[in-house]
């Protein structure tokens, strides 16, 4: 039995809707980041703690890889830029699907000096099995530094074979953080966050795209907790949209967040929205900054 403890920090790159946050809580075997089939839903990096007697894993889920259009874009790959300076081990998360050009085009741009774990994802939606060999192949010789794995995050085929292989390269010394604490985020974060994850199942077009949300009060009491949140999107009629005929949709949204929240928080909730119209607010850089994107 070995008294030695590792700890160290794992990034997750890849670009946007290659399944970076579905793995996340798959390792942690929580639900923490928030998903979406909709593309560029993470915005910020965060940071899942895993902790076992043996090791603490400081995995960081960052903003899918995209060109920026916006400021809050800039943001988003500045994000990424500074995983890469703390980068004990990588994890680069590919659709087993999409080109290996697409990847080739991110490689060049992390340039990554670390261990490399390259997965190769979504192996659960490949009708033909046989043909999961040739590609494997193909990337063992586009890529021969990295070792790479085949999983599925979604059904979590082959998820148990990422810690052994992390562990092989992690630096033995001291957990960075408490043991009890699963990320370094509050939980107006996280509550925000939730709040934006079923914009994302609830709205399309570019509804998602132009929201954001801010808490505006968080009362803790003792049978239950009372948030106010707003809504900011960029137009009037995005409102309308958020709002729907008599105030329908913000109202189904309103009922599917406070599930989700009182999930999370272990408590009942009462949740209040509110939408605001901010023009441009994803170029207006006080505006991004009150919102947390700094």
């Amino acid at each position: 039995m070995s008294d030695t403890f590792q700890s160290g920090f794992v990034n997750i790159f890849g670009q946007p809707n290659a399944g970076k946050s579905t793995l996340l809580n798959a390792l942690l075997g929580e639900q923490l980041v928030i998903t979406s089939p909709k593309v560029q839903t993470t915005r910020h990096r965060i940071i899942g703690i895993l902790n076992d007697e043996h090791y603490q894993i400081v995995f960081s889920d960052t903003p899918g890889i995209i060109d920026p259009k916006y400021k809050l874009h800039q943001k988003m790959m500045q994000q990424v830029k500074n995983a890469l300076e703390d980068t004990d081990v990588a994890i680069l998360i590919h659709d087993i699907a999409a080109p290996i050009e697409d990847l080739e085009t991110i490689t060049q741009s992390l340039k990554l000096k670390t261990p490399t774990l390259l997965l190769l994802n979504k192996i659960d939606l490949v009708k033909d099995k046989k043909s999961i060999e040739a590609t494997v192949a193909l990337y063992k010789e586009k890529f021969p530094k990295y070792e790479i794995l085949t999983v599925s995050a979604q059904k979590k085929t082959n998820v148990d074979k990422i810690i052994p292989i992390l562990l092989r390269h992690l630096p033995e010394g001291a957990p960075y953080y408490p043991e009890d604490h699963i990320s370094d985020r509050t939980e107006r974060f996280f509550v925000t966050e939730l709040i934006r994850e079923q914009i994302y199942n609830l709205y399309h077009e570019e509804i998602p795209y132009h929201a954001a949300v801010i808490i505006q009060s968080f009362e803790e009491k003792t049978t239950l907790d009372v948030i106010k949140a707003e809504i900011i999107v960029s137009r009037e009629t995005q409102k309308i949209i958020l709002l729907g005929k008599g105030g329908s949709m913000i109202k189904q949204l309103g009922i599917n967040a406070r599930k989700k929240i009182e999930e999370f928080l272990q408590k009942k909730v009462h949740l209040e929205l509110f939408v605001k119209v901010r023009p441009k607010w994803r170029d207006n850089e006080n505006y991004l900054r009150e919102y947390g994107y700094n």
